[in-house]
């Protein structure tokens, strides 16, 4: 087949399984939004706000772990019954978070606990889905084409962006809660059945094996890292300097020091080390790292901000985060177009380190007066630069590697996206809660405590309860405290264009073109 007729055969590939994929990307990023504005209410009934956190940073840690194991193996065994698999997990793992804290498992006692450990199942299922849609279109697509259709994938997680908001208010304004998670199922289910009747990707098989072990010293290297971060200096944590905290730590060093000589040896690495020689790969996996610490680790609380201090409804703290997503999604798809057109991306993502940290300081001047129309303004902002990154970062990593590490090349792009988050929640949480118990008990005294282990303070209605004098420090306390959150989060977010600056101009591969000589050493 001559290339002319090739590329309206690849195209027509790709718009038959395009709906299947863009449902399956919309399932992963729609999930996080819609229990996010949904939490609030989930706090409330299942009590804990000293768990708020943990929901999300359990998603986080299960997509974290789980991505390099998806990518590794979809390059062994092909793709298709892979990330179908990785769908299943998902949509298990959204049934039993639905039944978290039901008469099924006991009623609310222990709600909280049993929602942490689905979700850490979900995130499982998640990992395979992201890695997974990216890497099937590096398999369908050559690099100088993917813009466009990586750009309508960052699109699509815009869009769910926008949705999920809105759908999770409208569940915990009209609905119970636990629609948050059963959602998934109509929409994974479509997913499932559309890809499994129109996918077709070459099965590949080896006679290597997974590198289960790399895969398990990463995994516990990485989970003792998080429950360091969260656990360290907290209230319902352990002291800083305890046997607790300190034997994680050791754990963490111990075995991240043991993953390299392990991944040096085994037949077919979960990381091949060599892609990391490529400077490209290397400043981006550290730029994806960031974003992913300074963006999922602080967005978390905007709900909270929203729902809590501005007292707005479920729902409208969704509608508010239109401006945001809006932003992302429009930016997208122009430079997602721009890099197919012109094969150049280098400046985008200094465009977007610039914009996210500008967003991150504006978040950071917000207070218990802030309107609702301001934080619009200052999330737009956000918005504009995380569309610059989005699948930026993914296109530059896909690019940098050969096509045989494409699976590996995208899985490791999501997971340096993913821990980062999984940091950036812990970390965040833990700035949160400090901050918020150091307020309270100024204001307060020791009476502090118990508020903010109280998830019922959370709710509208025991706000509105509560004494003048009283509902003001709590929300001023509150206001203060996630405010800090963005403070840090700026902190991380400057890096971002500045690493972003030393990104090499490598041209996009064409469909018959060869896979380029590896850029410069790494460098970072």
């Amino acid at each position: 087949m001559t290339e002319t007729s090739a590329a309206p055969a690849r195209s027509r590939e790709v718009m038959i399984v395009l709906p299947g994929l863009m449902l399956a990307m919309m399932l992963a990023m729609l999930d996080n939004m819609i229990v996010g504005t949904a939490m609030p209410r989930i706090v409330g009934e299942l009590n804990g706000l000293e768990y708020f956190t943990w929901v999300t940073t359990a998603y986080v840690l299960g997509t974290t772990v789980s991505t390099p194991i998806w990518g590794k193996l979809g390059d062994l065994y092909g793709r298709k019954n892979i990330f179908l698999g990785s769908i299943v997990i998902f949509l298990v793992g959204s049934a039993l978070c639905g039944m978290a804290g039901s008469a099924l498992f006991g009623g609310v006692d222990g709600g909280m606990t049993e929602l942490i450990a689905f979700r850490a199942l979900q995130g499982l299922g998640a990992g395979g889905l992201i890695v997974g849609v990216m890497a099937i279109i590096g398999d369908l697509v050559p690099p100088r084409e993917r813009g466009q259709y990586q750009g309508i994938m960052a699109a699509i997680m815009s869009l769910a962006m926008i949705a999920g908001p809105l759908a999770g208010g409208f569940i915990t304004d009209h609905l119970d809660w636990r629609w948050a998670f059963y959602v998934n199922l109509p929409l994974g289910g479509i997913a499932l059945v559309w890809l499994f009747l129109k996918l077709d990707l070459p099965k590949r098989r080896t006679e290597h094996r997974i590198d289960w072990l790399g895969a398990a010293v990463l995994t516990v290297g990485i989970t003792a890292l998080v429950l360091l971060t969260s656990w360290g200096g907290q209230s319902h944590g352990y002291p800083w300097g305890s046997w607790q905290i300190i034997s994680l730590g050791v754990l963490a060093v111990v075995s991240l020091a043991l993953f390299v000589p392990i991944e040096r040896r085994a037949p077919e690495p979960i990381m091949p080390l060599h892609v990391f020689k490529d400077r490209n790969f290397n400043l981006i996996s550290w730029i994806g790292f960031l974003l992913g610490f300074a963006m999922f680790g602080a967005i978390s609380f905007l709900p909270l901000f929203q729902q809590t201090v501005q007292g707005s409804t479920a729902t409208n703290s969704g509608l508010l985060l239109l401006p945001m997503m809006g932003a992302a999604m429009v930016v997208s798809l122009f430079v997602g177009r721009a890099i197919t057109k012109t094969g150049k991306y280098r400046i985008y993502p200094v465009l977007g380190g610039v914009g996210m940290a500008a967003g991150m300081w504006l978040l950071s001047r917000m207070d218990v007066n802030t309107p609702a129309w301001q934080t619009g303004v200052f999330i737009a902002v956000l918005g504009l630069g995380m569309g610059f990154l989005m699948q930026t970062t993914m296109l530059i990593a896909q690019n940098s590697v050969e096509q045989k590490d494409l699976g590996v090349a995208s899985s490791a792009s999501t997971f340096f996206r993913s821990i980062g988050g999984s940091f950036g929640v812990a970390l965040f949480g833990a700035v949160f809660n400090n901050h918020l118990t150091s307020s309270l008990t100024e204001k307060f005294g020791a009476e502090a405590g118990k508020m903010v282990s109280s998830g019922g303070q959370m709710s509208p209605a025991a706000l509105a309860d509560l004494p003048p004098a009283i509902k003001t420090g709590f929300l001023d306390s509150l206001a203060g405290a996630i405010s800090g959150v963005f403070v840090w989060a700026l902190i991380f977010a400057v890096l971002v264009p500045v690493l972003a600056v030393f990104v090499k101009e490598v041209p996009l591969r064409g469909g018959n073109e060869p896979t380029p000589e590896p850029a410069e050493p790494a460098v970072v």
